[in-house]
């Protein structure tokens, strides 16, 4: 792909001078008519750098591909990036990322500043770190040009002197057939999903570290102050998102912890009919043995080699998935039937001075609530009727299975198959095709008593000949091999010890005993009021940000 962008961009663009170039991968449908919208954004508005429209997953006819979860679930995915976080960015004006699948750039601001330095520069280095020669590239790099198109966003908004915008097309909602949409065809079949997302999640990790940690770039550009300070609040925002991405591993567990054994700690309130903590440290055992189970898997095993490994772990977690649900409900219930009757604001005020209440229904109200009122305020509910189920029971399938496949292959950068490394030869001993295609080791056996008494003596004086011992060495090849394990070593033994490290402070004695003296309320945990609140604040975010970039299209168009 990158190949042919470059003679794109640097030989026939270079000859036709284009106001706009727009990206289409095949297998993309764009409606009818998506072009000229992304198009019209760029002629209503000089500093527009790119611009995409709505991805949205094939559904086949009659929506019949929603039978299956893992589309159902990526319908979810695209419908709510579309619906929150495409905005969000859009109203700050730096979009992470425009789809490579249906984007569209202006010409101008694609062109680098001096010769191998600028947007184009930088697009095209994936190209480089990907083909064959490339035993220099760095792991990080490598796996940041994974997701190519998410640097040239940033490049573009970070260009030196120049103030270019990235923008979220979407017309008035009344004009649903005309909307800047294009269809994709998704994956519908786990090991091919696990694939497509370790480069998705590998390539949007490190490019994101990147770009936080290149944010100061934001100031050298041509952006003027006030777009400078929105960009610098987005960058933010980015980085509290890395940091939760990081620890997502660990928190979702805790979340399960403390959620099941505060609902099955008191026997007066058990769901589970006294079975509640037997219950609570089965499933916590199953919880533990999946998470090993992948780690183990992802380190050595392909997807397509491991299908009903990987089904039955997902199958795994979706149970889990909706014990914790249950749990969380079951929680809210006891609440509502023990601190009030809801007929007056008193009432009402009273449950939410309970923690446990308090923290539990704000944060559902603040997740799935965003989810339906933006889904409604941009005219698009109906995923929420047809996805939202197999989503929310998949959440743990993200993030856990495909974050530690993810993770546990970032020494894996390629997009195909990686080549053997070849067999060496022995001087005696010959492996040879045999029947079946099994390999035998083909050997000369003496037959004459002579030949045996020769070949006996030939072994006493190499024998007594002294070996010297011969250093090894390395080629390129290998020593970048060798190189990129280690890094993925290193990396997946950092991210599972910080995990760890942050399961077993909170699940000790010490903290127990320490939020014990400050609480009298055994059920209550600070640290899940924290997560709890956290998610609120990041989802009022998404809200103000959905929000305001509707207010701007009816101001603006």
């Amino acid at each position: 792909k990158l190949n042919s962008h470059r003679w794109f961009f640097n030989a026939f663009a270079a000859q036709l001078n284009p106001n706009v170039c727009i990206l289409l991968d095949v297998g993309t449908k764009p409606s009818h008519t998506s072009v000229y919208h992304l198009w019209k954004a760029f002629d209503r508005d000089p500093n527009v750098g790119g611009a995409c429209g709505e991805i949205k997953a094939e559904l086949g006819a009659s929506w019949k591909n929603l039978i299956n979860p893992l589309v159902a679930s990526q319908n979810f995915e695209y419908k709510m990036s579309n619906i929150l976080d495409k905005p969000l960015e859009s109203v700050f004006g730096y979009i992470s990322v425009l789809p490579g699948a249906f984007s569209a750039y202006r010409y101008k601001a694609l062109q680098n500043t001096e010769p191998g330095k600028g947007p184009l520069a930088s697009y095209f280095k994936g190209e480089a770190m990907h083909g064959a020669g490339a035993a220099s590239a760095g792991i990080f790099e490598s796996n940041m040009y994974l997701a190519e198109d998410r640097i040239l966003c940033f490049e573009l908004v970070a260009k030196s002197n120049e103030s270019w915008t990235l923008k979220y097309v979407k017309v008035d909602i009344k004009q649903t057939n005309s909307q800047p949409k294009a269809e994709t065809d998704v994956p519908d079949n786990v090991p091919e999903f696990i694939s497509q997302r370790r480069r998705w999640l590998n390539g949007s990790f490190f490019a994101a570290f990147y770009s936080v940690a290149n944010f100061t770039r934001i100031w050298t550009s041509g952006q003027p102050f006030l777009r400078k300070i929105l960009l610098q609040i987005e960058f933010i925002y980015n980085s509290i998102n890395l940091l939760f991405n990081w620890f997502a591993l660990g928190n979702f567990y805790l979340a399960f912890f403390f959620l099941t054994s505060a609902t099955t700690s008191n026997p007066k309130y058990d769901p589970f009919k006294g079975y509640g903590n037997d219950l609570f440290n089965l499933v916590r055992s199953l919880y533990l043995m999946v998470i090993v189970t992948m780690f183990i898997c992802s380190m050595g095993n392909r997807p397509q080699g491991s299908k009903k490994t990987y089904l039955l772990c997902i199958i795994l977690f979706a149970i889990i998935m909706a014990t914790m649900l249950y749990c969380a409900f079951y929680t809210v219930s006891i609440s509502v039937n023990e601190l009030a009757d809801f007929k007056n604001v008193a009432s009402i005020k009273n449950a939410f001075k309970s923690a446990e209440f308090r923290d539990i229904v704000i944060s559902l109200a603040s997740t799935y609530g965003l989810y339906f009122g933006s889904s409604i305020l941009h005219g698009e509910p109906w995923h929420m009727f047809t996805c939202l189920i197999q989503y929310t029971l998949l959440i743990p399938f993200y993030v856990n299975i495909l974050m530690v496949y993810a993770f546990c292959n970032t020494h894996d950068v390629s997009w195909g198959t990686k080549g053997d490394n070849g067999n060496a030869g022995g001087s005696n001993a010959q492996p040879v095709a045999g029947k079946d295609g099994k390999k035998l080791m083909q050997v000369e056996v003496p037959h004459e008593k002579a030949d045996v008494n020769a070949v006996y003596d030939d072994l006493i004086k190499d024998l007594k000949v002294k070996v010297l011992e011969e250093k090894q060495h390395r080629d390129a090849a290998t020593k970048k091999d060798d190189y990129y394990k280690m890094f993925r070593t290193n990396l997946v033994l950092a991210w599972m010890f910080s995990n760890a490290a942050l399961v077993v402070f909170f699940t000790s004695n010490t903290w127990n005993e320490l939020v014990q003296s400050k609480n009298a309320s055994i059920s209550y945990n600070p640290y899940l009021t924290f997560v709890f609140w956290s998610v609120t604040c990041l989802s009022a975010f998404r809200a103000f940000g959905c929000v305001w970039y509707l207010v701007l299209r009816l101001i603006y168009g």
